[in-house]
């Protein structure tokens, strides 16, 4: 049921998936994200397999439709790059697909991995093909210095991905590098827990709005003997659903929370031992760590009282409040 969640972003606007090789629009990826979006118009083409005409037609969408953000995958995400001026999630991009293919599929026959709208369920790779695909991505990063570029593209990485290895070539034309817990493939706990975080931030960005700032210091995600809370992850998400989220650790601390949390922690963790410079709505903090939260500009709300004992606590307060 988990995987049912429901967002509203991109309300009455358009999402352009791209799939990778050998899948389709009719993958399972544009049906989650369909279900995931209810108010968003979910486009996902069958992209053609020469990749000069799949490059034109996925052009001629973005003139044509103007989509709010472009998620690609994969190989999508190697054409998603060169769709200038617009949002995009680069989800483990192939931007070496032709290298890709040689080793990870070799040339013969390939059957597709979802059906297609044409009824076509295999093709040839070929040397040819292969020629093809090394010659589309000579164009990766030609406008990426171009204006406004560096703030609109997400690369977003598998930390367990086997097949493409291209962040390092993302990060020299890129700034905004994220890592989460996955393979190569995009599976739907990686499309719950990583790119909806992403696509709130955008959705959020292209709006101007504003959330109340909440910050949780990590005193308040382990229990008394010291180990991390199972619930503390799941609320930590859900609460950045609805609020500008922050994890608070102490300056000296090891710990390495983005990791940790995940997508939803990306940018989100602050190093500090005073508490009170923390300019914000919210926090979230055990009292032997608290010394200076009366000085805190919000609301402070302490862990483990008796009002906030477990985290369902905490969401239940935050639901009362509804956003605000």
């Amino acid at each position: 049921m988990e995987l049912l969640r429901q967002f509203p972003y991109f309300a009455a606007e358009k999402v352009l998936y791209v799939h990778g090789f050998g899948s389709s629009g009719q993958s399972n990826t544009p049906r989650l994200l369909r279900q995931m979006l209810p108010q968003a118009e979910i486009i996902a083409p069958d992209l053609p397999m020469h990749p000069a005409e799949a490059l034109q037609l996925l052009q001629r969408i973005c003139a044509e439709e103007q989509p709010a953000v472009i998620i690609g995958t994969s190989m999508g995400g190697m054409y998603a790059e060169k769709l200038y001026g617009f949002d995009r999630i680069l989800v483990n991009p192939a931007f070496n697909i032709h290298e890709t293919l040689r080793t990870n599929v070799g040339l013969g026959r390939v059957t597709y991995f979802s059906k297609r709208q044409d009824g076509v369920q295999e093709f040839m790779l070929t040397k040819a093909l292969l020629e093809e695909f090394r010659d589309v991505t000579t164009l990766n990063f030609q406008h990426a210095n171009e204006e406004g570029e560096q703030t609109r593209v997400y690369g977003l990485f598998a930390t367990h991905d086997t097949m493409v290895h291209t962040e390092p070539m993302f990060a020299e034309h890129y700034l905004q590098t994220v890592h989460f817990e996955g393979e190569h493939r995009l599976n739907d706990a990686a499309l719950l827990h990583s790119v909806m975080p992403l696509l709130r931030r955008i959705d959020a960005k292209q709006k101007s709005r504003e959330y109340p700032v909440l910050f949780v210091h990590s005193s308040a995600l382990q229990s008394s003997t010291g180990q991390r809370l199972t619930e503390a992850r799941p609320a930590f998400e859900k609460l950045a659903q609805r609020y500008d989220t922050y994890l608070v650790t102490p300056a000296a601390s090891a710990d390495d929370l983005q990791t940790e949390f995940g997508v939803a922690a990306w940018q989100r963790v602050v190093r500090t031992d005073k508490l009170s410079l923390l300019l914000g709505d919210y926090l979230i903090a055990a009292p032997f760590v608290a010394s200076d939260a009366p000085s805190f500009i919000g609301t402070y709300l302490p862990y483990g009282s008796e009002k906030f004992k477990t985290w369902a606590a905490f969401l239940d307060y935050f639901d009362l409040l509804g956003g605000q």
